[in-house]
């Protein structure tokens, strides 16, 4: 699936993912290949990259509130700022 985490300044990441663990308003959720439509508020807190099965291979990045968007296995996380952590 293919994960991009915008800000208003630049692109923070952009590529395949094996999955997405992301900080919605009521709490941690976790969002992998084929995940059905959603649209979700996100609070702040840390934003985990899943980029393989073996989930040894990892990236954290810490966001400000924001929306996530998945369709058609591909996630748009539109955040207010973030960092990689």
């Amino acid at each position: 699936m293919n994960l991009e985490i915008l800000t208003p300044e630049k692109k923070l990441y952009s590529g395949e993912v094996y999955g997405v663990q992301l900080p919605g308003i009521s709490g941690l959720f976790e969002v992998l290949e084929k995940h059905a439509p959603l649209i979700s508020a996100l609070k702040e807190g840390k934003l985990k990259v899943i980029k393989d099965k073996s989930f040894n291979d990892v990236a954290f990045f810490q966001i400000q509130g924001g929306f996530v968007e998945v369709l058609n296995n591909k996630v748009t996380v539109l955040v207010e700022g973030a960092t990689e952590a």
